[in-house]
């Protein structure tokens, strides 16, 4: 028995971002990103449109693909940072709005590694015998982290008042952060089948001792209430990074865990077909190219069109890749993330 992808979908918000348009609301420009992080544009959310909305639009589109119905799903998995509410999780929202049957639902966070995570699950609940046909969704909404209230809503054509000197400076302090992210969501239907291709070997790793290279410090459970104004106030709702530590992790991390799935698999790395890469930054997408030694052709990306998704961009990725004809069958394609945890891995799957 092998796990098979058997149908993907996305989920994209509708308000398209450029960097031209970031620039109107802080001191920065469209080369300052694109040299920092090889990303022109993103996508924006509507104003009380969640994770788990996108994820519906995603999972349905998925269940298409795949040519099954609400009644086909044995389970869900859903991977995201950025869920509706504290609880519950998206898992039961997306159910009930997807109406599936009364299955379990699971959520998990393992922020930009969360679909690889999502992937060792739905192939142990396949081999196990457990479940047949599990969905898998990431799906974030960024937006909500960012400051909002000091002009962002012009951006998306709520308003077209002048931004203030004061706003400009103010949304200038998370510019580092705030450029990099943007919103949607991709899903896959997996299935058990007695067919050679699916799911290879999957390496997944964590070290917490670099918790935090990237962590968000405000709404804490540690703190009596969890989250106050002041802290909005102050910025710890957004999330914070040492930029150079998480390259240097990334650069060094995905490229071993590659090796590793590949040599669990008895494949050698020159001789796959695609590597799909975390779409969190170009600089890194391309360091881990570097690093394994393979041709730009066999390293595909988006980033430039949506930014980070955070646990939506390696679905969202492959979907645009089978679309255009780049996942073909008798094909070995590896994903590798790596993300806040610290959290990494790889997953080979043969098409």
């Amino acid at each position: 028995m092998r796990s098979v992808i058997t149908g993907t979908g996305i989920g994209l918000p509708p308000h398209v971002v450029t960097n031209e348009a970031l620039s109107k609301l802080m001191d920065t420009s469209d080369e300052w990103i694109r040299v920092r992080s090889g990303i022109q544009e993103r996508r924006y959310a509507e104003p009380g449109q969640g994770s788990t909305d996108l994820g519906v639009i995603a999972a349905r589109n998925a269940m298409a693909d795949a040519g099954l119905t609400t009644g086909d799903i044995d389970a869900v998995v859903f991977a995201t940072m950025t869920p509706d509410r504290m609880l519950p999780g998206n898992g039961p929202l997306l159910q009930a709005a997807l109406g599936l049957r009364d299955i379990p639902t699971f959520d998990i966070r393992q922020q930009c590694s969360g679909f690889l995570y999502g992937l060792e699950l739905a192939d142990l609940f396949i081999q196990s015998g457990r479940y047949r046909r599990v969905l898998l969704v990431g799906a974030e909404v960024h937006t909500p982290f960012m400051p909002w209230h000091l002009g962002w809503d012009t951006l998306i054509g709520q308003s077209t008042r002048a931004i203030t000197e004061a706003e400009r400076a103010e949304n200038t302090l998370s510019r580092d952060r705030t450029v990099l992210f943007g919103d949607g969501a991709g899903a896959v239907v997996i299935e058990g089948r007695e067919e050679p291709a699916g799911l290879g070997p999957i390496r997944l790793h964590t070290d917490g001792t670099g918790a935090e290279v990237l962590t968000m410090r405000g709404v804490s459970f540690k703190r009596r209430p969890f989250v106050t104004l002041e802290q909005i106030q102050a910025g710890e709702t957004l999330p914070v990074m040492s930029g150079k530590e998480v390259f240097k992790a990334a650069v060094t991390l995905m490229p071993q865990a590659v090796r590793e799935v590949c040599d669990a698999a008895g494949v050698a790395v020159e001789s796959l077909d695609l590597v799909l890469i975390h779409q969190a930054n170009l600089r890194i997408i391309e360091g881990v190219q570097k690093a394994l030694g393979l041709p730009p052709e066999k390293v595909p990306h988006n980033i430039e069109r949506y930014g980070n998704t955070t646990a939506a961009t390696l679905p969202i990725l492959f979907h645009e890749c089978r679309a255009q004809g780049l996942v073909r069958p008798g094909m070995n394609v590896v994903f590798t993330a790596l993300g806040s945890g610290l959290h990494w891995g790889a997953a080979l799957y043969r098409t």
